[in-house]
This record gives structure tokens, C-alpha cells and sequence, in this order.
């Protein structure tokens, strides 16, 4: 895939999150692939950050061009999970809302953990569940080791990491949006496949996926879902 800046020029809409424990380095991984920024001095979330951009598929041509996927990608910190704890019953009942708003209509996932923290890996499996619970089976997740440049400090193998991800069946990357290694080509990836799910089920019913009607939402399930062809001469599908 190459970048694609043409935020207005796109064939297909995919809604993306980005999940996982505080500090693993979740806004510096979004802002390294939208920006291609990086700051050491980025604080943790409090609450959801939004950014978005469109790449080129090369290997991909659709009505005599090459195919563009537009992303809108979603981070959230998990900050509000303690509030909600310390909080009591009421902003449970609050944070179940905000977090299923912020996961519908997703069809694609980075789930992050910090290398050099094993904390953060054991936390993946609860990620992995919540994130399950409110998203249809075909959501493609990629599971992301951040801060591979911190060999010194690794407290997470990656076999480890792959034998889970092969457990769970999930794609695997570990990535440094410090040295930027890996970041393009885990968005990416999933971007590729999320785009295989959908020409998949569009064939599923007859459709031929090269020819899809501009405007025409594609439903990778059953939830609700963003992914959507765009509609000529509009500004979103």
C-alpha cells in the first residue's frame, strides 16, 4: 500500500479502533500513521481521539484506478473503566453506553501492548473480550506489540505474543512508532483484510466487488456497520 493524503477521494469507509491499556503508546501509533508524528512527551487519552486517512491499494484497480481506502480510526484510553469502578453502579451504566457507542460500526481493531510491560499483554485478553462483546465475528483484529525499540527492557516474547494471537485468531505485529517500524504496515494489513471481508460477503451474494453501486453500504454482519462504498459527488457513504 502508498499513502494516499486525498482525504475527499476515497472507494471505501472503514471505521477502526484502537484499544489497550494506558500508555502503550496508542495516540503516538495513530498520530506516527495519520501524521507521521511522534512525541516523547504525549500523555495518556482522557477520552476518545479521532483522526483519519486514506491509502492506496497498488495492487488493487477498481473502475480504472487504483483502489482507495479511506479509515477513520478511534482511540480510546481505558481511564474511564477506573472512574467508572470508583464511581459506583450509575457510571457503569454510563461507560457500558460510551463504550458501545465508540466500538459500533467498527470493522477493523488494533489491540496494543507495551513490550517492556507485562501487565499490559495479560490485560489483552479482557481487551479481546469487550472488544468481541460489542462487534460482529467478521471485525478483523490485529494484535500490536508497541516499543519494539526498547529491546533492553522486553518483558513480553514474542513468541508469546504470536502463540496467543494464533490462539485467538487474531493477526500479530509488533511495532516502534518511536522508530516508526512496522506502523504502515500494520494499518495496513488490516485494511487489507477488511477489504477482503467485504468483497468476500459481497460475493457471498452475488455481487460482483469490482462493480459495487456507489452509495451502497456493505454489511460485514449483523451490527451496524460503517464500511461503506462512497457516494459520488457526497462528501461520506
Amino acid at each position: 500500500m502508498a499513502a494516499y493524503r486525498a482525504d475527499d477521494d476515497y472507494d471505501y469507509l472503514f471505521k477502526v479502533v484502537l484499544i489497550g491499556d494506558s500508555g502503550v503508546g496508542k495516540s503516538n501509533l495513530l498520530s506516527r500513521f495519520t501524521r507521521n508524528e511522534f512525541s516523547l512527551e504525549s500523555k495518556s487519552t482522557i477520552g476518545v481521539e479521532f483522526a483519519t486517512r486514506s491509502i492506496r491499494v497498488e495492487d488493487k484497480v477498481e473502475a480504472g484506478r487504483n483502489l482507495v481506502l479511506h479509515t477513520q480510526i478511534f482511540c480510546i484510553d481505558n481511564t474511564l473503566t477506573g472512574v467508572c469502578v470508583s464511581l459506583g453502579n450509575d457510571t457503569r451504566v454510563k461507560y457500558r453506553a460510551i463504550t458501545s457507542a465508540y466500538y459500533r460500526g467498527a470493522v477493523g481493531a488494533l489491540l496494543v501492548y507495551d513490550v517492556t510491560r507485562h501487565v499490559t499483554f495479560e490485560n489483552v485478553e479482557r481487551w479481546l473480550k469487550e472488544l468481541r462483546g460489542h462487534t460482529d465475528s467478521n471485525i478483523v483484529i490485529m494484535l500490536v506489540g508497541n516499543k519494539a525499540d526498547l529491546r533492553h527492557l522486553r518483558a513480553v516474547s514474542t513468541d508469546d505474543a504470536k502463540a496467543f494471537a494464533e490462539r485467538e485468531n487474531t493477526f500479530f505485529m509488533e511495532t516502534s512508532a518511536l522508530e516508526s517500524m512496522n506502523v504502515e504496515n500494520a494499518f495496513s494489513e488490516v485494511l487489507t483484510q477488511i477489504h477482503h471481508v467485504v468483497s468476500r460477503k459481497a460475493l457471498e451474494v452475488g455481487d460482483d466487488p469490482a462493480a459495487l453501486p456507489k452509495g451502497r453500504t456493505i454489511n460485514v454482519g449483523s451490527k451496524d456497520d460503517v464500511s461503506a462504498v462512497k457516494n459520488a459527488g457526497c462528501c461520506s457513504a
